[in-house]
């Protein structure tokens, strides 16, 4: 199978509400989607969503990482994968979303080439999954409002935006515990919005209620190490990095320091597949589980994670891999079953996601 054309085409798909963080406000998606073709007719597929105000990406980057890798991939054979993987690794530095999109077409044709989902190709044999979904940052009332929607939707688990200010913090988790039955399971993540000295106050807070979240997602500044191994000697609340950790380096320091109790992998900071399989591996070496994540990608990104996830699911034990259900629609062909909380893997080779 060899590569014959590579080019790129936006994804736009409308949000059923603002997705709002600490960090941005995101009305609608727009993504960039790769498509290689090889001289056989089979396509691949990746995905990439631009989030600068954490990889630095945008679309116009994106497009242009792509643009500048593609020719020295052109010609090649898929058979050849290690090679292809270290041309989209080496030939450029950083842009991670734009090589985590490359790296997901290539796996979806190696994987075809195989005549296997990719789940499968990588070792996996788990095929269901149950995701949180993410509870936007807002006012008490309406945060209230989209946790009951999400109970009724079958929700389990809630991912709660948090990270503008302390004490509206306090009260915004306060209200959402208040009507979670017992097994529902609360996440909170605040996008580096507090200070360490905030973080320990406002746990410790949450913490004297009872109210201890299954995790604290990334608190502080993404380069603030020092800060998460200051929160995670002063509360009980777990702490899982995100934004901290891009590279297996990364990992390594903070796991080294013990200042972390979970790994957020997202394929978009991690520059592919390749490096989300190896950094679950390293994040199980030291006894720590992992989250499979995301930024704003749609169902191809979603599909690349599942897969890692099947293939990993001894180390990822969290999903927050909630974005199809957050789409009123989305110009995508899919093999794979997404109904609101739970997703379900197929058995089509590849990723068994078709861009139309």
């Amino acid at each position: 199978m060899k590569i014959k054309t590579l080019y790129t085409k936006r994804l736009k798909a409308p949000l059923k509400t603002p997705f709002v963080t600490a960090l941005r406000r995101v009305e609608h998606l727009e993504d960039i989607v790769v498509v290689i073709v090889c001289e056989d007719g089979s396509i691949g597929y990746g995905e990439g969503a631009p989030t600068p105000q954490i990889t630095g990406e945008t679309l116009g980057s994106i497009e242009a990482a792509i643009a500048y890798i593609a020719p020295h991939l052109l010609g090649k054979e898929i058979e050849d994968f290690q090679t292809l993987l270290g041309i989209v690794a080496h030939t450029l530095v950083k842009n991670t979303t734009a090589k985590a999109a490359l790296e997901m077409a290539l796996y979806d044709l190696k994987a075809k080439s195989q005549k296997l989902p990719l789940y499968r190709m990588l070792g996996g044999t788990q095929r269901t999954f149950t995701t949180d979904i993410t509870i936007s940052l807002g006012s008490v009332e309406k945060m209230v409002e989209d946790t009951q929607k999400a109970l009724t939707l079958g929700y389990r688990s809630l991912k709660v935006k948090i990270g503008t200010n302390p004490k509206e913090d306090v009260a915004r988790v306060r209200a959402i515990f208040q009507i979670l039955p017992k097994d529902v399971t609360l996440r909170l993540d605040a996008n580096q919005g507090w200070s360490a000295k905030e973080s320990v106050t406002l746990l410790l807070a949450l913490e004297k209620e009872g109210i201890i979240a299954e995790c604290i997602e990334q608190p502080v500044k993404a380069h603030d190490y020092e800060g998460l191994h200051y929160i995670k000697q002063r509360v009980q609340t777990p702490l899982l990095a995100d934004e901290s950790i891009f590279s297996l380096e990364d990992a390594k320091r903070l796991l080294e320091m013990e200042a972390i109790d979970y790994v957020n992998i997202k394929l978009a900071k991690t520059a592919g597949i390749s490096h989300a399989l190896a950094l679950a591996d390293l994040a199980e070496s030291y006894g720590v589980k992992c989250m499979v994540g995301c930024m704003l990608e749609g169902p191809i990104g979603i599909a690349a994670a599942l897969h890692v996830a099947s293939a990993k699911a001894h180390s990822i034990t969290m999903l927050d891999l909630d974005v199809v259900a957050l789409l009123s629609s989305h110009p995508c062909s899919s093999d794979i079953l997404f109904q609101e909380s739970q997703m379900y893997l197929s058995d089509t080779s590849g990723l068994g996601i078709t861009f139309v």
